[in-house]
């Protein structure tokens, strides 16, 4: 009796130490290719947010992480583009702390004289069929930012349609636009300000 426990033990063990070898051999083959993927991924979401021929750097490996109250709470990656060595714009995480149901995410691109290239919404929680058009895949709306200038932090422009602004509210939904053109206003606003922090800014690895 003692024997076969003994002979099932062994075989439990060696059984438990190949599934264990199996699954780190298959962890480390898949490894590559999820950081692969997600690499490519952002890149797809950089191309939205600024122009491809606008800048000739490595933009993923030319990244910062910062902390201003301009880009919402806690740290923010931003990464600078530059053409022919020189910075002329940057890709800015920030976020919407007062959205209807609750912060939403953004990627912002803007050069350094306030003109937005793009924005993304990476992450939101709105109510679907209303906020939720800030989504790409709802409605254009987040499409409109690309090219518009913000001239100061008080710009009449750079607001909603409700309060005299140029940028559409959503019917039965005012606090989510709201909330993502003033975030957006802010970013490219702090995009102005790099050009004199860029020797100062923690690298993302630091």
């Amino acid at each position: 009796m003692l024997k076969t426990m003994r002979k099932h033990g062994v075989t439990l063990a060696l059984f438990a130490a190949g599934s264990t070898g199996l699954t780190a051999a298959i962890n480390q083959m898949t490894k590559t290719t999820i950081t692969e993927q997600a690499a490519q991924q952002q890149k797809a979401l950089f191309d939205q947010v600024i122009p491809g021929d606008s800048y000739n750097n490595a933009l993923q490996q030319s990244c910062y992480l910062v902390s201003d109250p301009a880009l919402g709470k806690g740290k923010h990656h931003l990464w600078i583009a530059k053409k022919d060595e020189q910075p002329v714009a940057a890709v800015i995480e920030a976020t919407a702390p007062d959205g209807y149901s609750g912060a939403i995410q953004l990627l912002v691109g803007a050069n350094f004289s306030g003109s937005v290239l793009g924005v993304r919404v990476t992450e939101h929680h709105e109510t679907p069929g209303l906020g939720d058009k800030i989504e790409l895949r709802i409605s254009n709306w987040i499409t409109h930012f690309s090219g518009k200038k913000i001239d100061s932090a008080s710009d009449p422009h750079f607001a909603v349609k409700k309060d005299g602004g140029d940028f559409d509210q959503f019917t039965g939904a005012t606090i989510t636009p709201r909330a993502v053109v003033n975030a957006v206003k802010r970013a490219g606003l702090y995009a102005t300000t790099l050009p004199e922090q860029l020797s100062r800014l923690p690298g993302c690895g630091e």
